[in-house]
């Protein structure tokens, strides 16, 4: 083999990427690795449906990027593929009102969008209820990040709708698993009792991925996702460190090995080295924050962005600077502040201000260029 440096770049044409979809979230592996507790509970839960029962509910909880998501989306393949079960996925971060998550029911059971405008909520229910009775089909919900239905308040609305289904029309079997990561966020607490009468679910608990199971699930997405020898065991080792670093939260890394690798070969070289992956760090630990701030509305965007020119200012303050831009009441203002907040995007924490009383500061909990860069 020549030592020619030369002989070791790539060409234009090449790349280190075996097959680069191998790093994108939606991506599924073969093998669902460290999570056989919570696939025999989840399966469990499900049984009931397969032989046309209404299944188990369930809230699966655990922290971002421990596998909740994948398991579901693993589970609801095989369903399909092997059952007549009806399964749909609703993204709450889209989706984030009863309206809203019925819509995407709907879209799913009839393959078609319902109307824009002028069906009622009571109508689009029948209709997604007639059609499983009509079907003897046996529905299971997801919904994933739950947690964005409680920040809007309407979380109890959307259980209550979809969980006394089959008392609103007779022989209707909806099931229903919540996914939240919102490790602050007790779910049960925090519905209707009117709801916690009737959800009683099965809880699933998705714990964070230490160190040497990272590196062991990540090892499947370098082997497919990277041509032979590109990341070697030391490079894959501090990502799994630096994953650990970030919570464990496998998004992070999966990222991470995709950044390395670009840095690597805008290097032209063939393989991925440690400086790739603490140059894509940087980027990549803000993986979180960026997924957070694609989901805001305008008017929350615009709160974000006032408070990182007046970060650790009081609230008061920001709402003046707020408003001018807005028009918002301070009560909507509040709200935004608190959903903000659950979102671990600021700390809104009461202090004592002299001559006004307790008063809630502001401060962005990532750095503000940081931010501003990802709005």
């Amino acid at each position: 083999m020549s030592d020619d440096p030369e002989d070791r770049m790539l060409g234009w044409d090449e790349s280190v990427f075996r097959d680069e979809h191998v790093f994108e979230i939606d991506w599924l592996p073969e093998t669902f690795k460290h999570r056989d507790t919570q696939m025999e509970t989840l399966k469990y839960a499900l049984r009931p449906a397969v032989r046309g029962s209404r299944p188990l509910n369930v809230i699966a909880r655990g922290p971002p990027g421990t596998g909740k998501t994948t398991a579901i989306q693993i589970l609801f393949d095989e369903l399909t593929a092997q059952t007549d079960v009806k399964t749909v996925r609703v993204n709450c971060q889209m989706d984030s009102t009863r309206y809203a998550v019925f819509s995407r029911l709907f879209a799913e059971i009839f393959d078609y969008e319902p109307p824009s405008s002028g069906i009622s909520f009571k109508k689009l229910f029948s209709q997604i209820t007639d059609k499983l009775v009509e079907e003897d089909e046996v529905l299971v919900v997801a919904l994933d990040d739950v947690n964005y239905l409680f920040y809007e308040s309407e979380a109890s609305d959307t259980l209550y709708s979809l969980l006394r289904a089959h008392e609103a029309h007779s022989g209707a079997k909806i099931g229903v698993i919540c996914v939240s990561s919102d490790m602050e966020l007790d779910a049960i607490d925090a519905l209707d009792t009117r709801v916690q009468s009737v959800f009683r679910p099965e809880e699933v608990y998705f714990n964070t991925y230490g160190q040497a199971e990272i590196a062991d699930i990540l090892s499947e997405r370098v082997e497919r996702g990277f041509n032979e020898d590109v990341v070697g065991p030391t490079v894959l080792d501090r990502v799994a460190e630096l994953t650990e670093e970030q919570g464990g939260d496998l998004r992070v890394g999966i990222d991470l090995l995709r950044r390395a690798g670009m840095n690597a070969e805008m290097r032209a070289s063939r393989s991925v080295e440690t400086e790739d992956v603490e140059e894509a760090y940087d980027k990549s630990k803000y993986v979180h924050l960026s997924r957070r701030l694609r989901e805001l509305s305008d008017s929350e965007t615009a709160l974000v962005e006032v408070i990182a020119a007046h970060d650790g200012q009081q609230a008061g303050d920001i709402y003046d600077a707020f408003s001018e831009q807005t028009d918002l009441g301070y009560t909507r203002y509040s709200e935004i502040i608190n959903k903000l907040d659950q979102l671990d995007i600021i700390d809104a924490d009461y202090t004592n201000v002299e001559g006004r009383g307790r008063s809630r500061e502001l401060t962005l909990n990532y750095d503000a260029d940081a931010v501003l860069e990802r709005l």
